[in-house]
C-alpha cells in the first residue's frame, strides 16, 4: 500500500468516508461525527497540504490529516511552544478494518513528525468516546487532559477534547510513501 497527498479529486472520496465512519461509530452508540462536516473546511486543507490518502491500486483504503496547528483552545502556550504535528481525521474503509492500518498510518505519521523535527504527535479525540481513547492509548499514546469547554465553532460544549500525545519516532510502517518531504517545523517562538 501506498499513501500520497489528497487532492481535489479526493473530495467526494473523503467526505463519503466521512459518512461512512459516522454510520459505523453510531452503530457503536457514539453521536461522534453526526454532523456532516463542511465540503469547503475539507477542500481547504487537502488545498494546504495536509491530507493524505492511504490507497490500495486505485482504492482508497484510508486517510489522515496531519497538521502543524492545533485547534485553537486545546494546548497550552508552553505546549504550543514545542514543535509538533496534530493527527486529524484519521479513518479506514470499513472494507480494510481489522487490517491494523489506523495504526500504521500513525506510525507514518509519527515518522513523518520526526522527519518535520517534531518532538510530539498529538491529537485531540470525541471527549465521549471511550472506545477511540482506549485505542489511541493502545498505540502509545498519552492521555494528557480532557478539555470541556471552549468550543471555537459554537461557543457550545466541546465535543473534541480529549488530548493525548505520544513522543515522534522513525517507524517501520510498512507503506510506500509518495508524499513530499515535511518541511521543518517551527515553534511559536519561531525556532527551527
Amino acid at each position: 500500500m501506498r499513501i500520497t497527498s489528497a487532492t481535489p479529486a479526493d473530495l467526494d472520496r473523503l467526505l463519503s468516508f466521512r459518512r461512512e465512519a459516522a454510520e459505523w461509530i453510531s452503530r457503536l452508540g457514539s453521536d461522534q461525527w453526526s454532523r456532516p462536516y463542511p465540503a469547503d473546511r475539507l477542500l481547504a486543507t487537502i488545498e494546504a497540504g495536509t491530507v493524505f490518502m492511504l490507497r490500495d491500486g486505485e482504492r482508497t483504503a484510508g486517510t489522515i490529516t496531519l497538521r502543524p496547528e492545533a485547534e485553537e483552545g486545546l494546548w497550552s502556550a508552553d505546549e504550543l511552544g514545542e514543535p509538533s504535528l496534530f493527527v486529524n481525521k484519521l479513518t479506514v474503509s470499513r472494507e480494510y478494518a481489522g487490517q491494523e492500518l489506523g495504526s500504521r498510518l500513525l506510525d507514518w505519521a509519527g515518522d513523518r513528525a520526526f522527519r518535520a523535527g517534531a518532538k510530539w504527535l498529538r491529537l485531540d479525540a470525541w471527549t465521549t468516546n471511550q472506545r477511540l481513547q482506549r485505542y489511541y492509548l493502545a498505540e502509545g499514546f498519552q492521555h494528557m487532559r480532557t478539555v470541556l469547554e471552549g468550543n471555537a465553532v459554537n461557543g457550545g460544549p466541546r465535543v473534541s477534547g480529549w488530548l493525548a500525545q505520544h513522543p515522534s519516532r522513525p517507524a517501520e510502517h510498512g507503506l510506500t510513501n509518495e508524499t513530499p518531504r515535511p518541511e521543518p517545523l517551527r515553534t511559536l517562538s519561531g525556532l527551527r
